[in-house]
């Protein structure tokens, strides 16, 4: 019965190509929102979108954030973004690619972006997680964060938060995390 079922479907992709040859996969309604989000992207001039599987494969795509003022100008930070078939009604998952010192990153790469969690809603869309990224890295928020050493550091003592982000970005040692190259 299954396989009669899956004759029929294969009839009808058939079928539903005008020219009789290779079937056209039917796309879900969250590869069509995301190509529209694409589509409509008005990204700022330091942040720029990557297909590394190609433009067939929507789905997953990375963003490189290039910040021009803030702790982190000078570095490029590339975030991978993995997009679940019924988005926007379950956020994209996001994770930085580099490690980076940071009080709302992890070194694992998780991001502490409350629109990525709690806050999400099928309203808002790729472009609006991409200025929050960016968000983080002209405004570090240490009331919300992942990396608690970092924060700590950015909110009793901003010049050694800052000396901190420049070392790591330098590859240089700084207490606790040892010598990293961090982005």
């Amino acid at each position: 019965m299954i396989r009669l079922f899956k004759v029929k479907e294969t009839q009808k992709e058939l079928a539903g190509n005008s020219d009789g040859g290779t079937p056209t996969k039917k796309q879900s309604a969250g590869e069509l929102r995301l190509h529209k989000d694409i589509a409509e992207l008005n990204l700022p001039d330091c942040c720029t979108i990557s297909f590394p599987n190609g433009k067939d494969d929507l789905m997953e795509f990375e963003v490189t954030i290039s910040p021009e003022d803030g702790f982190y100008v000078g570095g490029a930070f590339k975030f991978s973004f993995q997009v679940s078939p019924v988005y926007p009604h379950d956020a994209p998952k996001v994770k930085c690619i580099p490690k980076v010192y940071h009080p709302n990153i992890d070194y694992e790469g998780n991001v502490c972006l409350n629109i990525l969690r709690e806050d999400w809603k099928p309203v808002l869309n790729i472009n609006t997680i991409i200025y929050g990224l960016y968000h983080l890295f002209t405004e570090p928020n240490y009331e919300d964060p992942l990396n608690h050493e970092a924060a700590e550091v950015l909110k009793n003592d901003p010049k050694a938060f800052k000396n901190n982000v420049k070392m790591a970005m330098s590859g240089n040692y700084v207490k606790g995390l040892g010598y990293t190259k961090f982005y």
